[in-house]
């Protein structure tokens, strides 16, 4: 969609005065991005985007991240201006309690919003993931004549975004696996919350990306249109990821403000706003005023909108008449169901006093199901060998197989876990990301987003407590495990054995409400007999009772995950066989047991025993809300050492000896 000069630039003022006015009248929110980028959003959603604002949702449309997610109210003005299910009245209400226009983009929240963005560097991976996502559906769908999945994934980047170490990271690896349908326009408008970029960030980014492989372009002037517009083009053309470095303004227009960091994130006032709407003859009433004849033209996405998806429906169609079952699996995997007979065939584990280790039992889990579940799409931060995270028979994805389904992720943690927020953002793929416990901490800000957006995402872990031994305490995991549990809507399952991590994994796909971490031990793990203790499939409850030791009422219960739960089954036979009456119960995921009724809850810990002892090889804190006031947990209260695993357990505690003698000791107060 084209206008002329005059009627242009009425638009973008549209674009960039609703925006501010939004700001100004709440009283806070960030004006500087808005005013500086309206051209770019312009450009883009009239020129480029091939969206529908009627179905936000279409699967073959393209993407766009405002990675610089504090300018909130410029994607918001435009998404009701184009006609999404975004009220005037709606965005009025921007930082109030429960409303669609929330200081930062939530996915899930507000029509046409992609991805959840905010904190800088997570929205520029998450799109480099949405490409990844986009080049192996493409791959694997498309065939000669038939471009079923063909779209361009886009951000707006900032400075902030550049400076973030995972962005970094994800660009190194989009120009590596040569991502050639993502753009990125970098609001290039040299200035920070401190003040100048230069203090901080003077490096040639032209010359970085250059470096990364990446299509690098500069446009001298942010508000030029046929210069964004010409570089967008150039953009599509080229088979590697695009940067096009926009030299802005941050509060372009403000007459004091104008490249001053004091309108980065703060309210211009009535005067300054108004004086800005004086220079580009604006008027000063109404608020959020919004002329006719711009409005009828961005309302025009409506009819291209669903006019470019009506005909992908007609070209679908044809491809579902020549390739029925390509077509029946991408509808499968559109719709997020998953294939009946997925969990046929999973491996069942005899009952062995060796056991495996659960890193190596999670592997022959993962692959079993992978066999049924083309959409698993993953891989590691170049340690598959170790945790067992690859899919045999499977090719690795590149630039020349896009085919592949194991990604390798280098060394660089924190954008694998954003990345593949992006592939969920996406949709098509079941995404997971595998490490050490111990590097979640690199992944922290990317996981909570994948909480906050609900994102069907898998994290797989291994190496996970201080059995890791001699590694020493960098590399043995002890304040994770409870970190890990305290951030909202992660589900974090630690199994005892193999067939509990049959289970996990089983739980792990079934979850579509939220992501997943499995920790997974090193170090070998019984195999319980199921014969005697309560079936691994009550995993999914969280917590449930192995058995019962005695044959009276239960004085104690002794509860425990993932290694330590061989501990306590121990510990309990011995107690029993001194005539205490002992309840043992595995205990993989404190979330998926506070999902469970109360009648359950009390079945498993029944509120007249209050001797409760709970045994982890991690920190102590949040089992007393399980243990209560008149238990206790033994657990690692300090850093590891470098030491044999023999030799640590011993030193913190976690032998059968201690917690039998712990447990004499509480039944011994009164």
């Amino acid at each position: 969609m084209k206008q002329n000069r005059t009627d242009q630039e009425r638009a973008i003022n549209t674009l960039r005065f609703l925006s501010v006015d939004i700001v100004q009248a709440i009283g806070e929110g960030h004006p500087g991005l808005p005013m500086g980028c309206a051209s770019i959003l312009y450009t883009l959603y009239t020129r480029h985007l091939r969206h529908n604002p009627k179905n936000p949702n279409w699967f073959n449309r393209d993407r766009f991240v405002l990675s610089g997610g504090h300018g909130s109210t410029l994607l918001y003005s435009m998404l009701h201006l184009t006609g999404y299910d975004l009220p005037l009245e709606e965005i009025k209400k921007y930082h109030v309690f429960g409303s669609k226009a929330p200081g930062h983009p939530e996915y899930g929240h507000t029509a046409g919003v992609d991805a959840t963005t905010g904190p800088l560097g997570q929205g520029f991976a998450n799109a480099v993931g949405m490409a990844l996502a986009e080049a192996h559906l493409a791959a694997e769908f498309n065939r000669p004549g038939h471009k079923i999945i063909d779209h361009y994934t886009y951000a707006l980047v900032t400075d902030g975004d550049l400076m973030e170490g995972v962005a970094s990271e994800a660009a190194s690896l989009a120009g590596n696996m040569g991502l050639g349908k993502l753009i990125f326009l970098y609001d290039d408008n040299k200035v920070c919350i401190e003040g100048s970029t230069d203090l901080t960030f003077n490096e040639d980014r032209g010359k970085r990306f250059e470096a990364y492989n990446w299509h690098v372009q500069y446009v001298n002037d942010g508000n030029d249109v046929e210069a964004l517009d010409t570089a967008i083009l150039a953009a599509k053309q080229d088979p590697r990821p695009s940067i096009i470095l926009c030299r802005t303004h941050l509060g372009y227009g403000f007459p004091t403000l104008q490249d001053n960091c004091v309108v980065h994130g703060a309210p211009p006032g009535w005067d300054e706003l108004n004086a800005a709407k004086r220079n580009m003859a604006w008027p000063l009433e109404p608020l959020y005023y919004i002329p006719e004849d711009s409005l009828t033209f961005f309302r025009k996405a409506l009819s291209e909108g669903e006019g470019a998806q009506r005909a992908w429906q007609i070209s679908l169609d044809v491809y579902k008449n020549e390739f029925p079952e390509l077509a029946n699996e991408l509808m499968r995997r559109i719709e997020g169901t998953l294939p009946e007979d997925w969990q046929t065939n999973l491996p069942e584990f005899p009952a062995d006093c060796k056991g495996l280790a659960a890193r190596n039992a999670s592997g022959k889990v993962l692959n079993a199901i992978a066999k049924k579940l083309p959409e698993l799409f993953g891989g590691s931060a170049d340690l598959a060998p170790s945790n067992k995270s690859w899919l045999e028979g499977c090719e690795a994805f590149s630039s020349e197989n896009p085919q592949g389904r194991n990604l390798h992720f280098g060394i660089r943690e924190h954008a694998m876990a954003a990345m593949i927020n992006g592939i969920a953002y996406h949709k098509g793929l079941l995404p997971y990301g595998a490490t050490y416990l111990v590097f979640t901490d690199y992944m922290r800000g990317a996981m909570r987003l994948s909480s906050l957006a609900k994102l069907h995402v898998i994290f797989l872990t291994t190496h996970d407590s201080i059995y890791v031994g001699g590694d020493g305490p960098t590399h043995q995991p002890v304040e994770q495990l409870a970190g890990l549990r305290a951030l909202p809507g992660l589900s974090v399952i630690r199994p005892a054995d193999a067939n509990e991590v049959r289970e996990a994994w089983i739980q792990a796909i079934r979850n579509h409400s939220g992501p997943t971490l499995l920790a997974l031990s090193r170090q070998d793990l019984p195999t319980l007999d199921r014969r005697l203790v309560g079936p691994a499939a009550m995993l999914q409850k969280g917590a449930y009772v192995l058995r019962d030791f005695g044959h009276k009422t239960p004085e104690l219960i002794l509860m425990g995950s993932g290694s330590e739960v061989h501990l306590i089954l121990q510990a309990a036979e011995q107690l029993s066989a001194e005539g205490i009456s002992v309840r043992s119960v595995s205990f993989p995921s404190f979330d998926l047991f506070e999902k469970q009724d109360a009648s359950y809850k009390e079945g498993v810990f029944p509120s007249n025993i209050r001797k409760r002892i709970a045994v982890e090889a991690g920190v102590s804190f949040g089992w007393e809300r399980y243990t209560g006031l008149d238990g206790l947990t033994i657990g690692v209260n300090t850093f590891g050492s470098s030491a044999s695993a023999k030799d640590l357990v011993r030193q913190f505690g976690l032998t059968i000896e201690n917690i039998v003698a712990e447990a004499k000791t509480l039944l011994a107060r009164k």
